[in-house]
């Protein structure tokens, strides 16, 4: 197979999977709907610009042909933006006024077999115009960022973040390409194709699909830290995490807040859910109960019960996936003699 059927392969997949994911966030109903649409609507002025360009490499497109995959760059950047509102702010009103952020795009289509696009001063004034529009909106998300970080959950905050900073990437690529920087024209395809199966691989994870979990919430982050500083200190102080029935229902109970909001901050502050955490403070435990002299005779079964694991294998995997040891081997190794 030759160089430019791999590249063309490459970015055509890259283009598959841009399609499905856009498809995919238009029918999803987890979390924010709004969040998704305008997530799906983003990747897909993406995807039609990025198309655009592979075709144009392969084939003689007209020039309203090459204005239609310009034209997605226009859909993007009031998506991104939109969509940052959605997830970041909970903006659940969409005013019939915000249309008009859309209106460079509408008004593209419509045209688009009017608007010069054959390599003319004119062609570059248009192309460096659409790709100024998604410069505004790019500096604009980032302004969300910051203006915004004190109350925006750190998940939400950096997965957004992710987003804006790719988008600008392509942006730099295609402003590199035209100022003469890179010559390799197809590359902005493949870089797209990366971040693609990145933003895919991402969605496959947990982390994506709760990211809109908690829009809703009232719980906000100086309340949530303190929250989790109350759970804290009440692991700490009575170790309530070594009664082998411990749920979240229970400790919400201790801390007079709702399950929904404790499982919301440890979610946000320690990237963990309830059974993790409570998993991490066991094993913790149990690490100091292993290089105890007054345990050395203790069977491992013993160290789990007392550390408040019901069984043996689900104490060894946690111990093994938090310290690479098993509780035996850990024992052998920093057990005191």
């Amino acid at each position: 197979m030759s160089k430019d059927m791999v590249i063309l392969a490459l970015s055509c997949l890259g283009i598959v999977q841009a399609l499905f994911l856009s498809f995919y966030l238009f029918t999803l109903n987890k979390g924010s709907r709004r969040a998704n649409l305008f997530l799906g609507l983003a990747i897909l002025g993406l995807t039609i610009r990025i198309g655009k360009s592979v075709l144009n490499v392969y084939l003689d497109l007209e020039p309203w042909q090459r204005n239609l995959g310009l034209s997605g760059i226009l859909l993007t950047g009031p998506s991104l933006w939109f969509y940052g509102k959605a997830l970041l702010l909970s903006k659940k009103d969409f005013l019939s006024k915000d249309v008009l952020h859309f209106l460079p795009f509408i008004l593209f289509v419509t045209f688009s077999t009017v608007i010069p696009n054959n390599a003319n001063p004119i062609s570059y004034v248009i192309y460096i115009l659409v790709f100024s529009h998604l410069a505004v909106y790019v500096f604009l998300s980032f302004g969300l960022l910051v203006g915004n970080r004190t109350e925006i959950r750190k998940q939400l905050g950096n997965w957004f973040r992710n987003l804006v900073i790719g988008t600008a990437l392509i942006w730099l690529f295609y402003m590199g390409h035209l100022a003469g920087l890179f010559s390799f024209y197809i590359g902005g395809a493949l870089f797209f194709s990366l971040l693609i199966y990145v933003f895919s691989f991402l969605f496959l994870q947990k982390h994506a699909f709760q990211l809109g979990k908690y829009n809703s919430s009232t719980l906000d982050k100086s309340t949530s830290k303190l929250l989790m500083e109350s759970l804290k200190q009440l692991f700490s102080e009575e170790e309530i995490y070594l009664d082998n029935s411990l749920s979240l229902e229970s400790v919400s109970e201790r801390l007079k807040v709702s399950p929904r909001k404790l499982s919301q901050a440890i979610n946000e502050n320690e990237e963990k859910n309830f059974s993790d955490f409570v998993a991490s403070h066991r094993v913790e435990k149990a690490k100091s109960l292993l290089i105890d002299p007054n345990y050395r005779n203790e069977k491992i079964i013993a160290v789990a019960y007392d550390c408040g694991f019901g069984n043996i294998t689900s104490f060894n995997l946690a111990f093994k996936a938090k310290t690479k040891r098993t509780p035996s081997q850990y024992r052998r190794e920093f057990g005191k003699v």
